[in-house]
């Protein structure tokens, strides 16, 4: 019978599947764009509130004259790095992305440092997205409010478990809300465009309030308001993450695998902008006003708002004022757009498990993390995402702001390093190419990645001057800890592989030892240690002997006369203990036989209780447990367990009644 965890197992993530249907489970692009370009399409949904709180330091009205520079700004670099991207996607269809590319052209360990960003980034995506997910619930169900964090932890629970069923069956699912939502966010486009220029667009609710600049910032120098705009663009970048998603995911699409890659990831940059332009204009023509402290800084007839305003977000407030009057709208729109960001870290759920995978691949990270699981998911990899997420956003208690600051920085180290690679890629393919066709080709991408790494590096040059201080030091820590720790990890595997080579001892480890040294571990005179007893016999070593340690003379001389008693034929050995321990005086013992016969083999039989229940573990076989373990490090000593089956084991309720003569006393309690 399955057991009780394995019936939870299947309910959660559903039977377990054969590897030759792994390519069932691939994409079709209708699948593949929502499922991978979630995550950009849906930072609409929070990339213009971070765009126009930044703006909002130096006041209203300078965050609505300059949003739409910052947005357009953010558009020109999505056009570069698409148009780059397009040009890995063919070169490197295999699935490893930034890692792949830089690695092959830079390096190990520019690849180590790339997939260290990468892997940052893929949690705070899901942090980001979930957080800003709850918020925007929040706005519509003033019930979840105060209660952000703990509902943001059971939506990456329940995201995760999808995941571990497999993409395939929840790609239908985000297909239609991802689809719904770009549907919405452009209806809600149109609407407001026909309202504005035919005069019947009402303003945002925010729009009759003043924003006052904040302290300190009331008369800000031409450098420090440019400084503030970059500031603005390098948060509002946020749109561009999980653009490098789909050069990670090319093995989940169906074939011809490169050629839908490069083509949902087109379509996913073009509805992207799209959508980000047409909420920055909604959010100019509507006079949406938004900032950090609210409370504080929005006035009404010059008063603060005080404590019991609530601010909603940008997508809410355009809502609002769009379907003015049509509620069904709103809360299409908000609703969507809520469950949307939850689909948005699904993005991560694909991209961290599948390089994470390649990483332990190739010796970088726990080879755990390598496998399938039964659904033919890296379930590994998606649990470690996940405990990850809900640890980050338990600690920064579901801020978006907080998150933000944290998040871009990655990316564009990613992206510039991979950029960097492929001009790289091209030089040296130029050198070995001779038709004249097949060199134009090269030598125009080239000339896109060329650019792409200049717009990256001036753009991650913004990001870290602007926002180090704001806490992507954090990010960029995280990013050197985790370099630092697959470089250990690479480090260890490669010592113990050398270790562990063959090749030149084959003699050495094949030598057979001299004899056979058996020692049988005794504490009681029961059915398990019999059972040692036996099975020691049966493999007719050179010299058999059993030990038990004295630590009551009273017990030790009733296992004598019993051990008589029964005519065991194999010596008994009492070792002393005076001061009660188990462990020390066996250990002690067997090294000391190992010394004198330095070329026998010790093999010691521990007799042990296999039972059912979890928390019968904790009342039996620790000290077996202990001597193992120290037992382990000994050379020349092979350590045998002799399993007692007790009834538990198989289901079956213990039998009721004094316990038999002799049983447990100690040692194996």
């Amino acid at each position: 019978m399955p057991s009780r965890g394995r019936v939870l197992k299947r309910i959660l993530v559903g039977r377990a599947l054969a590897s030759e249907r792994l390519d069932q489970r691939l994409l079709p692009k209708r699948i593949a764009l929502p499922v991978f370009a979630s995550n950009p399409l849906s930072s609409v949904a929070y990339a213009p509130d971070e765009i126009l709180l930044t703006l909002g330091l130096a006041g209203g009205a300078y965050a609505l004259a300059h949003s739409w520079q910052v947005a357009a700004a953010v558009a020109f670099v999505m056009v570069v790095v698409v148009a780059s991207y397009r040009q890995n996607l063919r070169a490197y269809p295999s699935g490893g992305g930034d890692y792949e590319v830089a690695t092959v052209n830079l390096g190990p360990r520019a690849g180590v440092a790339v997939a260290s960003a990468l892997l940052v980034d893929h949690v705070l995506t899901v942090a980001v997205s979930i957080s800003a997910s709850v918020h925007n619930l929040a706005a519509t169900f003033g019930a979840i409010r105060g209660h952000e964090v703990g509902v943001a932890v059971v939506i990456i629970a329940v995201l995760t478990a999808l995941n571990l069923r497999g993409v395939r069956e929840s790609g239908g699912l985000f297909a239609t809300l991802t689809y719904l939502f770009m549907g919405s966010i452009l209806l809600m486009a149109a609407v407001g465009g026909y309202r504005h220029f035919t005069g019947s667009l009402p303003e945002a609710p925010s729009a009759s309030l003043e924003l006052v600049p904040a302290p300190g910032a009331e008369s800000l120098t031409t450098f420090a308001l440019a400084f503030l705009l970059l500031r603005a663009f390098s948060t509002g970048s946020a749109a561009l993450t999980g653009v490098e998603g789909i050069s990670s995911g090319v093995p989940a699409f169906e074939r011809p695998k490169s050629r839908n890659a490069a083509t949902t990831l087109l379509l996913m940059g073009t509805i992207a902008i799209v959508l980000l332009l047409s909420v920055v204009t909604l959010a100019r023509w509507t006079g949406v006003q938004i900032a950090e402290d609210p409370q504080a800084r929005l006035l009404r007839d010059g008063v603060p708002v005080g404590e019991d305003y609530v601010q909603d977000t940008v997508i809410s407030q355009i809502a609002r004022a769009v379907f003015d009057g049509f509620a069904p709208g709103l809360v299409l729109v908000s609703v969507v757009t809520a469950l949307v960001l939850v689909l948005a870290a699904n993005s991560s759920f694909n991209g961290f498990p599948v390089l994470s995978s390649v990483l332990a691949r190739d010796g970088w990270m726990p080879r755990q993390l390598h496998t399938r699981g039964d659904r033919l998911a890296f379930s590994n990899g998606i649990l470690v995402l996940a405990g990850a997420a809900i640890a980050l956003v338990i600690i920064v208690d579901a801020s978006v702001t907080t998150l933000i600051e944290l998040y871009i920085v990655g990316v564009f180290v990613s992206f510039t390093l991979s950029q960097l690679g492929m001009i790289r890629h091209w030089n040296r393919l130029l050198h070995l190419e001779t038709e004249r066709r097949t060199r134009w080709q090269m030598q125009r991408s080239r000339a896109i990645n060329t650019v792409g790494a200049l717009i990256c590096a001036v753009v991650l040059a913004v990001v870290l001057v602007t926002k180090f201080t704001h806490g992507a030091g954090y990010a960029v820590a995280a990013m050197v800890v985790l370099f630092v720790l697959m470089t250990r990890i690479s480090g260890h595997y490669q010592r113990v592989a050398k270790e562990l080579a063959a090749a030149d001892s084959v003699t050495e480890v094949s030598r057979l030892p001299s004899r056979v040294h058996a020692i049988v571990l005794i504490s009681t005179l029961h059915k398990p240690a019999l059972r040692a007893l036996s099975y020691a016999r049966a493999t007719r070593p050179s010299r058999l002997e059993a030990i038990t340690v004295s630590v009551d003379p009273e017990q030790t001389a009733a296992l004598r006369e019993e051990w008589e008693k029964l005519e065991i034929p194999v010596q008994l050995k009492a070792l002393d203990s005076p001061f009660r321990e188990v462990t020390r005086p066996v250990l002690e013992y067997i090294r000391s036989v190992r010394s004198s016969n330095p070329r026998d083999l010790i093999v010691v039989y521990v007799p042990e209780y296999v039972l059912g229940r979890w928390w019968e573990q904790l009342l039996h076989n620790q000290s077996a447990l202990r001597l193992k373990t120290r037992l382990r490090f000994m050379p020349g000593v092979m350590v045998a367990s002799v399993p007692w089956q007790l009834r538990s084991s198989s289901g079956q309720e213990p039998l009721l009644g004094a316990p038999a003569p002799g049983d447990v006393r100690r040692g194996d309690e």
